[in-house]
């Protein structure tokens, strides 16, 4: 049995010194062990990784676990590895779900390099890498569930909800005995969910949650999308039933009619507003504004169906929101910026998009590269 997939260390050596980047020797037998914030190169970090889930999996067999203590006798900074690799172990609370998760559940062989590769980059880093990831980029690329500019993901989760991920969306996704909690790290989601196995005022229930940021969003039997603007602002439009968005700090209120009004005190708590089918609400950390609830658009979900939908909208803005749907840099001339647009444009084709502007507005678009487009006036 080999560590993660198959993939085997070469036989350790004692007195082997463990390389780091641009060839640093980190450290060899016989040497102490480094401090805790100290760095280990890629490949100690990713033997380690690789070791801790043939362990985690039930399939180690004898000669596999001596070949493991062989190893981290062999350096101390294999030692330090695992120890990083234990001390992540034991706060699965705050592990990413796309490594607790698979820790907790004996990742098979085809999901371990994976989870290797995701565990070795917090192990390789030490406390700074475990701050970079509570800090946001690094928890994208780590989450459970993610995708590229372009694509999208059709999710059906353990309870039978279905979770939709546009362009550029990562989330993680953790059940528990007491919420279903589902993280949108970045980009936008449609949430269809389905009822618990409880019902609603059973103390079994379970609350169908989105955590974005600092606003929690409580399906009250809905259909609704998220979209994060930014790490600290985003937007909820409701389509069908009702959202509970939950921000530290606001007044209760709920979206309904031309207003948001006071919310009744039955079993609502602090800081909330309750938006209803067919309004959307802007939120951001610092809380949500009632003047931020009105009619959501009919465009709301278009995105599902691959459409993007705009009326009278500013060129610099149009462009902005087609380019989060193909890689690269899609830039606007400010001499064209405040054009106006107006159609129904298919995603799936951003190249075609891009080809028909010239027809309906008096511009041009220069390819530097496939990857780096400018949409200028024309002549």
């Amino acid at each position: 049995m080999h560590p993660a997939d198959g993939m085997s260390p070469p036989a350790p050596r004692p007195g082997d010194a463990a390389v780091g980047p641009a060839g640093a020797a980190i450290g060899s037998a016989g040497a102490s062990v480094g401090p805790a914030g100290a760095a280990v190169s890629e490949a100690v970090a990713l033997r380690a990784a690789q070791w801790f889930f043939l362990l985690r999996s039930g399939e180690a067999s004898a000669h596999d676990r001596a070949c493991w203590q062989a190893w981290r006798a062999a350096d101390p900074a294999h030692e330090l590895a695992w120890q990083r690799a234990e001390r992540l172990s034991r706060m699965l609370g705050e592990l990413p779900a796309a490594v607790s998760a698979q820790v907790l559940g004996r990742p098979a062989r085809a999901d371990r390099r994976r989870a290797a590769k995701a565990l070795a980059l917090l192990l390789a880093t030490g406390p700074a890498g475990w701050l970079a990831w509570r800090s946001g980029p690094a928890r994208e690329w780590l989450a459970e569930y993610r995708t590229g500019a372009g694509e999208t993901r059709d999710l059906r989760l353990a309870d039978g909800s279905r979770v939709l991920l546009n362009t550029a969306s990562a989330i993680d996704v953790a059940y528990d005995a007491a919420r279903r909690l589902v993280r949108l790290h970045a980009g936008e989601i449609l949430v269809e969910t389905a009822p618990d196995a409880a019902p609603a005022g059973d103390p079994a229930y379970r609350p169908f949650v989105v955590q974005a940021g600092q606003a929690r969003l409580r399906a009250l039997g809905t259909r609704f999308t998220v979209r994060r603007r930014d790490r600290a602002h985003g937007r909820v439009a409701v389509l069908d039933g009702a959202v509970r968005v939950d921000v530290a700090g606001q007044g209760d209120t709920v979206g309904q009619g031309e207003a948001a009004v006071p919310v009744d005190a039955a079993g609502r708590g602090g800081g909330a507003v309750v938006v209803r089918a067919g309004w959307q609400a802007d939120f951001s950390d610092a809380g949500v504004q009632a003047a931020a609830v009105d009619a959501a658009g009919a465009q709301a979900d278009d995105w599902t169906r691959g459409v993007l939908r705009v009326r009278e909208m500013r060129l610099d803005d149009f462009l902005a929101e087609l380019g989060r749907y193909r890689p690269g840099l899609l830039r606007c001339d400010p001499a064209v910026a405040g054009l106006r647009i107006s159609g129904a444009f298919q995603l799936r084709d951003t190249d075609a998009v891009l080809d028909s502007l010239p027809r309906a507005l008096p511009v041009a678009v220069a390819y530097r590269s496939r990857y780096w487009v400018t949409v200028t006036a024309a002549g």
